[in-house]
């Protein structure tokens, strides 16, 4: 048991150095927004872990240890709007930790991706405040206090807030796609602006979890896969009903993210490396189909959470190829 226990800490402290170049890329681009999103929900996340275990009288100290909340917590800080008001990262974080795991026995035994399922409860409870992203320049520290503990939101909103690239892409009608990229702010040189350095970060950083064979190649393969093949197979040029080129969708949103760090949760996904395949590459195709016809730019969360609901059907699929 305590091996059991001591392999989990040491596999969350690489998840979380893993994290590192993404959270310091966000923190370059976004400054102190980042910074408190990742103080609260990590004080949300572990509070609430502490609290459920004291109810169930079970210990404490082992389970707060072994990091698996606070990467929850990082995950979401990661995926949150940055300057998000204060109750909106606690309540993803907490929804994380109480619905997401202690509701299925505590780790290990959880049925649902608990970062994706916090992310997603407040991007359906609140879509207007998930909807707020920052442009490319960074509040002091006087502004993103004010704007993240409770003085009213619209006396600043216009002044950081912007489309994303992928917001942008659904809502144009009419400007074709080399327009698009010189009139809008959210697009870059192929993908979001911003977005596509945070990308190669978190690429990186899965590289990491790769190479220190933490995670297997399969679920993001799959995912990157499945996802470049539809959006080339639905890209048709530059024209003003384009939905975007492949790789716009590698390096905008939270695609690298997804690959290297949510599907490759090992609890929730399957075991087998063929179904991690098909799973990675079912995430990617609802991920493309979200972003292109569904309701959300981003359907990261959503996408996770069906694919969730499909791992017993995978891993008995694999069974009868056996």
């Amino acid at each position: 048991m305590a091996d059991n226990s001591e392999r989990l800490r040491s596999t969350m402290s690489l998840v979380l150095l893993a994290c590192a170049p993404g959270l310091l890329t966000l923190l370059w681009l976004h400054g102190w927004g980042l910074l408190l999103n990742l103080l609260l929900c990590a004080s949300a996340a572990l509070a609430s872990e502490a609290v459920l275990l004291k109810l169930q009288q079970r210990p404490c100290l082992p389970a707060l240890n072994d990091g698996s909340a606070l990467v929850t917590a990082v995950l979401l800080s990661a995926a949150l709007p940055t300057y998000a008001p204060w109750w909106l990262p606690m309540i993803a974080a907490s929804a994380a930790i109480t619905l997401g795991k202690q509701l299925y026995g505590g780790v290990g035994k959880n049925l649902f991706n608990p970062a994706m399922l916090g992310y997603a409860l407040v991007l359906v409870s609140f879509p207007q405040h998930m909807t707020l992203w920052p442009g490319p320049q960074v509040l002091g520290l006087g502004d993103t206090l004010e704007q993240v503990f409770g003085l009213p939101m619209g006396e600043h909103v216009d002044a950081w807030a912007q489309a994303t690239v992928l917001d942008g892409l659904r809502n144009n009608r009419s400007l074709t796609m080399d327009e698009l990229f010189a009139s809008h702010p959210g697009f870059g040189h192929v993908g979001g602006r911003g977005s596509e350095v945070v990308n190669l970060a978190f690429l990186l950083g899965g590289l990491l979890l790769l190479q220190r064979k933490v995670i297997s190649w399969h679920a993001p393969v799959g995912l990157l896969a499945s996802l470049f093949v539809a959006s080339l197979l639905c890209w048709n040029g530059s024209g003003s009903d384009s939905n975007g080129s492949p790789l716009l969708h590698l390096f905008s949103g939270s695609t690298m993210l997804a690959a290297f760090f949510i599907i490759t949760e090992p609890v929730s996904g399957p075991r087998s490396p063929r179904a991690k395949l098909l799973f990675g590459a079912g995430a990617g195709v609802l991920i493309y189909l979200i972003r292109t016809w569904g309701s959300y730019p981003d359907g990261t969360a959503f996408a996770v959470l069906l694919m969730n609901l499909c791992v017993p059907m995978l891993e008995r699929w694999q069974g009868e190829a056996k």
